[in-house]
Protein backbone atom coordinates (compact mmCIF):
# COMPACT_ATOMS: atom_id res chain seq x y z
CA UNK A 1 0.00 0.00 0.00
CA UNK A 2 1.21 3.69 -0.58
CA UNK A 3 2.22 6.07 2.10
CA UNK A 4 -1.34 8.18 2.91
CA UNK A 5 0.57 10.19 5.41
CA UNK A 6 -0.69 14.06 5.23
CA UNK A 7 2.09 16.94 5.06
CA UNK A 8 2.49 18.42 8.54
CA UNK A 9 2.95 21.61 6.56
CA UNK A 10 0.50 23.27 4.00
CA UNK A 11 1.55 22.62 0.77
CA UNK A 12 -0.04 25.69 -0.59
CA UNK A 13 -0.45 29.41 0.16
CA UNK A 14 -3.39 30.21 -2.15
CA UNK A 15 -6.61 28.95 -2.38
CA UNK A 16 -8.68 29.92 -5.59
CA UNK A 17 -12.50 29.26 -5.70
CA UNK A 18 -15.04 29.63 -9.13
CA UNK A 19 -17.93 31.05 -7.17
CA UNK A 20 -21.28 29.35 -9.16
CA UNK A 21 -21.39 26.02 -8.53
CA UNK A 22 -18.55 26.29 -5.51
CA UNK A 23 -19.22 28.96 -3.33
CA UNK A 24 -23.76 28.38 -3.91
CA UNK A 25 -25.84 25.97 -4.34
CA UNK A 26 -25.25 23.79 -7.61
CA UNK A 27 -25.48 25.41 -10.43
CA UNK A 28 -28.20 22.97 -11.82
CA UNK A 29 -29.80 23.43 -8.89
CA UNK A 30 -30.61 26.71 -8.96
CA UNK A 31 -30.81 26.86 -12.66
CA UNK A 32 -33.32 23.85 -12.37
CA UNK A 33 -35.52 25.82 -9.60
CA UNK A 34 -35.68 29.10 -12.21
CA UNK A 35 -36.84 26.66 -14.94
CA UNK A 36 -39.70 25.46 -13.09
CA UNK A 37 -40.87 29.00 -11.19
CA UNK A 38 -41.89 30.48 -14.95
CA UNK A 39 -42.62 26.93 -16.69
CA UNK A 40 -39.72 27.45 -19.45
CA UNK A 41 -39.43 24.44 -21.83
CA UNK A 42 -36.19 22.32 -20.13
CA UNK A 43 -35.32 20.50 -23.39
CA UNK A 44 -35.77 24.35 -25.56
CA UNK A 45 -33.07 25.70 -22.76
CA UNK A 46 -30.93 22.61 -23.26
CA UNK A 47 -30.68 22.76 -26.81
CA UNK A 48 -30.22 26.87 -26.86
CA UNK A 49 -26.99 26.24 -23.99
CA UNK A 50 -25.56 23.10 -26.10
CA UNK A 51 -25.71 25.36 -29.16
CA UNK A 52 -24.63 27.92 -28.03
CA UNK A 53 -21.97 26.42 -26.05
CA UNK A 54 -20.29 24.74 -29.20
CA UNK A 55 -19.59 27.51 -30.86
CA UNK A 56 -16.08 27.85 -30.25
CA UNK A 57 -15.12 31.40 -31.99
CA UNK A 58 -16.11 34.11 -29.78
CA UNK A 59 -18.03 36.42 -32.03
CA UNK A 60 -20.85 33.49 -32.63
CA UNK A 61 -20.73 32.22 -28.73
CA UNK A 62 -23.11 34.73 -26.41
CA UNK A 63 -22.66 33.15 -23.39
CA UNK A 64 -18.35 33.59 -23.93
CA UNK A 65 -19.02 37.38 -25.24
CA UNK A 66 -20.98 37.86 -22.04
CA UNK A 67 -18.35 36.26 -19.65
CA UNK A 68 -16.10 38.52 -21.25
CA UNK A 69 -18.54 41.83 -21.23
CA UNK A 70 -18.19 41.72 -24.64
CA UNK A 71 -21.60 41.36 -24.19
CA UNK A 72 -23.69 43.50 -22.56
CA UNK A 73 -26.17 41.61 -19.77
CA UNK A 74 -29.61 43.23 -21.65
CA UNK A 75 -28.02 42.47 -24.89
CA UNK A 76 -27.95 39.20 -23.76
CA UNK A 77 -31.22 38.42 -22.08
CA UNK A 78 -32.83 39.83 -25.40
CA UNK A 79 -30.78 37.44 -26.85
CA UNK A 80 -31.96 34.28 -24.90
CA UNK A 81 -35.29 35.41 -24.21
CA UNK A 82 -35.98 35.43 -27.89
CA UNK A 83 -34.96 31.55 -28.29
CA UNK A 84 -37.09 30.53 -24.74
CA UNK A 85 -40.50 29.50 -24.39
CA UNK A 86 -42.38 28.25 -21.46
CA UNK A 87 -44.06 24.80 -21.33
CA UNK A 88 -47.39 26.47 -22.91
CA UNK A 89 -45.42 28.04 -25.75
CA UNK A 90 -45.61 31.33 -24.36
CA UNK A 91 -42.67 34.03 -24.59
CA UNK A 92 -40.17 34.71 -21.62
CA UNK A 93 -39.45 38.11 -20.05
CA UNK A 94 -36.40 39.19 -21.00
CA UNK A 95 -35.74 42.48 -18.76
CA UNK A 96 -34.24 40.93 -15.40
CA UNK A 97 -34.09 37.29 -16.95
CA UNK A 98 -30.52 36.81 -15.31
CA UNK A 99 -31.47 38.74 -12.10
CA UNK A 100 -34.63 35.44 -12.07
CA UNK A 101 -31.89 32.76 -12.95
CA UNK A 102 -29.57 33.19 -10.52
CA UNK A 103 -32.14 34.09 -7.60
CA UNK A 104 -31.77 31.05 -6.16
CA UNK A 105 -27.62 30.58 -6.36
CA UNK A 106 -27.40 31.19 -2.56
CA UNK A 107 -24.07 30.83 -0.81
CA UNK A 108 -23.45 27.30 0.66
CA UNK A 109 -23.03 27.68 4.05
CA UNK A 110 -20.62 25.01 4.40
CA UNK A 111 -18.56 26.35 1.52
CA UNK A 112 -18.69 29.83 3.35
CA UNK A 113 -17.85 28.85 6.19
CA UNK A 114 -14.24 26.84 4.70
CA UNK A 115 -13.33 29.55 2.94
CA UNK A 116 -13.69 32.15 6.12
CA UNK A 117 -11.56 29.80 8.50
CA UNK A 118 -8.78 29.48 5.65
CA UNK A 119 -8.38 33.35 5.19
CA UNK A 120 -8.73 33.60 9.31
CA UNK A 121 -6.25 31.14 9.15
CA UNK A 122 -3.64 33.41 6.83
CA UNK A 123 -3.97 31.36 3.68
CA UNK A 124 -4.66 33.73 1.09
CA UNK A 125 -8.23 33.51 -1.02
CA UNK A 126 -8.97 34.29 -4.06
CA UNK A 127 -12.10 34.35 -6.55
CA UNK A 128 -12.21 33.51 -10.04
CA UNK A 129 -15.45 33.29 -11.45
CA UNK A 130 -16.64 33.77 -15.35
CA UNK A 131 -19.77 36.39 -14.88
CA UNK A 132 -22.95 36.47 -16.01
CA UNK A 133 -23.68 40.11 -14.64
CA UNK A 134 -22.25 41.39 -11.77
CA UNK A 135 -25.34 39.66 -9.28
CA UNK A 136 -22.32 38.40 -6.37
CA UNK A 137 -23.19 39.59 -3.31
CA UNK A 138 -20.42 42.33 -2.64
CA UNK A 139 -20.28 42.69 0.86
CA UNK A 140 -19.66 38.93 1.32
CA UNK A 141 -17.20 38.68 -1.51
CA UNK A 142 -15.07 41.34 0.29
CA UNK A 143 -15.26 39.28 3.05
CA UNK A 144 -14.09 36.13 1.91
CA UNK A 145 -11.40 36.83 -0.67
CA UNK A 146 -8.21 39.05 -0.64
CA UNK A 147 -8.05 38.94 -4.57
CA UNK A 148 -11.19 39.04 -6.94
CA UNK A 149 -10.88 38.04 -10.61
CA UNK A 150 -14.34 38.46 -12.38
CA UNK A 151 -13.78 38.12 -16.13
CA UNK A 152 -16.68 40.55 -17.27
CA UNK A 153 -14.23 43.06 -15.65
CA UNK A 154 -10.68 42.29 -17.23
CA UNK A 155 -12.33 40.74 -21.05
CA UNK A 156 -11.04 37.37 -19.73
CA UNK A 157 -12.95 34.06 -19.10
CA UNK A 158 -12.15 30.37 -18.00
CA UNK A 159 -10.77 27.95 -19.50
CA UNK A 160 -8.54 30.82 -21.06
CA UNK A 161 -4.57 30.56 -20.07
CA UNK A 162 -4.31 34.31 -19.92
CA UNK A 163 -7.29 34.39 -16.80
CA UNK A 164 -5.07 32.28 -14.75
CA UNK A 165 -2.08 34.12 -15.63
CA UNK A 166 -3.61 37.14 -14.90
CA UNK A 167 -5.18 36.15 -11.48
CA UNK A 168 -1.80 34.48 -9.80
CA UNK A 169 -0.07 38.02 -10.81
CA UNK A 170 -2.96 39.43 -8.45
CA UNK A 171 -2.55 36.45 -5.92
CA UNK A 172 1.08 36.91 -6.24
CA UNK A 173 2.06 33.53 -5.29
CA UNK A 174 3.71 30.73 -7.79
CA UNK A 175 1.26 28.47 -9.19
CA UNK A 176 2.58 25.45 -7.61
CA UNK A 177 1.65 26.71 -4.27
CA UNK A 178 -2.09 27.60 -5.00
CA UNK A 179 -4.71 25.42 -5.56
CA UNK A 180 -7.89 26.09 -7.41
CA UNK A 181 -11.37 24.48 -7.24
CA UNK A 182 -13.89 24.42 -9.68
CA UNK A 183 -17.27 22.59 -10.80
CA UNK A 184 -16.23 22.46 -14.45
CA UNK A 185 -13.58 19.70 -15.18
CA UNK A 186 -12.32 22.05 -18.39
CA UNK A 187 -11.43 25.05 -16.19
CA UNK A 188 -9.80 22.43 -13.57
CA UNK A 189 -7.76 20.92 -16.13
CA UNK A 190 -6.75 24.17 -17.55
CA UNK A 191 -5.87 25.00 -14.03
CA UNK A 192 -3.37 21.72 -13.82
CA UNK A 193 -1.52 23.10 -17.08
CA UNK A 194 -0.42 26.61 -15.41
CA UNK A 195 1.06 24.50 -12.69
CA UNK A 196 -1.63 24.65 -10.13
CA UNK A 197 -2.78 22.25 -7.66
CA UNK A 198 -6.45 21.52 -9.16
CA UNK A 199 -9.61 19.56 -8.37
CA UNK A 200 -13.27 19.28 -9.49
CA UNK A 201 -15.59 21.31 -6.35
CA UNK A 202 -18.56 18.45 -5.93
CA UNK A 203 -19.33 19.35 -2.03
CA UNK A 204 -18.03 21.18 0.89
CA UNK A 205 -16.88 17.92 2.43
CA UNK A 206 -14.94 16.75 -0.88
CA UNK A 207 -13.44 19.97 -1.44
CA UNK A 208 -12.00 19.59 2.13
CA UNK A 209 -11.08 16.20 1.90
CA UNK A 210 -8.54 17.41 -1.22
CA UNK A 211 -7.52 19.93 0.97
CA UNK A 212 -6.64 17.82 3.87
CA UNK A 213 -4.14 15.75 0.94
CA UNK A 214 -2.17 19.18 0.68
CA UNK A 215 -1.65 19.77 4.49
CA UNK A 216 -4.80 22.30 5.02
CA UNK A 217 -6.97 21.19 7.37
CA UNK A 218 -9.88 23.35 7.98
Amino acid sequence: MGDTTLPQQPLVDALIFDWGGVLTVSVPEFVGAWLHAESIDREVYGRIMRDWLSREALPGNPVFRLETGELTVPEFERLLAAELITVEGARVEENGLLKRMFGGATPDPAMVELVRKARAAGLHTALLSNSWGEGYPKDLLLELFDTIVISGRIGLRKPDEAIYRHTLEQVGIPAGRCVFFDDAPINVEAAQAVGMHAFRHTGAESTRAHLATLGVTL
